[in-house]
């Protein structure tokens, strides 16, 4: 098989978006063009990440030929209830915070704990007392009333990100 061009790979996982995501992406792409490093600096962006366990450290392989990456018979199926962690983290140009393992679904309580216990001591680690923007996206904990309430009650400004958009796949 490797003489026709084929070699064994991991299938990439692509998330299916529909128009709206697509213009929505779009659009915050535009609204930061022109933003320069020292802007962009002072993000933190999160983000909750659930990492499934089900095939392995690797997960299947199928054969194919390089440009076969998202041939529909070149990708994996997925299982409704895989095993898995969910992890929350924080980066910025400044360093990379503290991981979070959730034991339970994230709601508005739940983040707010997280914020709480994680990012407030890694924005104090990696910030100090410069200013800084925090970088979430659009889940509902994120957006919570309650959650909006203890941002502007500890006096942190929020972007709202994209869409949740997974960074973990090709």
């Amino acid at each position: 098989m490797q003489d026709m061009g084929f070699s064994c790979r991991i299938p990439c996982v692509k998330p299916l978006l529909n128009n709206r995501q697509h213009q929505k992406r779009l659009a915050w792409a535009k609204d930061k063009k022109d933003w320069t490093a020292a802007e962009w600096s002072k993000v933190m962006f999160s983000d909750e990440s659930k990492f499934c366990i089900s095939f392995g450290n690797q997960g299947p392989r199928v054969w194919r030929k390089r440009e076969e990456a998202h041939n529909p018979r070149c990708l994996r199926s997925s299982v409704k209830f895989p095993q898995s962690v969910m992890v929350w983290g924080a980066m910025s140009s400044a360093g990379v915070g503290p991981l979070c393992f959730l034991r339970s679904k994230v709601n508005a309580a739940v983040y707010q704990d997280v914020l709480e216990h994680f990012m407030l001591p890694a924005a104090d680690q990696l910030y100090g007392d410069a200013d800084f923007i925090f970088q979430q996206d659009l889940a509902p904990a994120h957006s919570a009333k309650a959650t909006s309430t203890w941002f502007k009650d500890h006096g942190i400004p929020v972007r709202r990100g994209m869409e949740a958009i997974s960074l973990w796949h090709c």
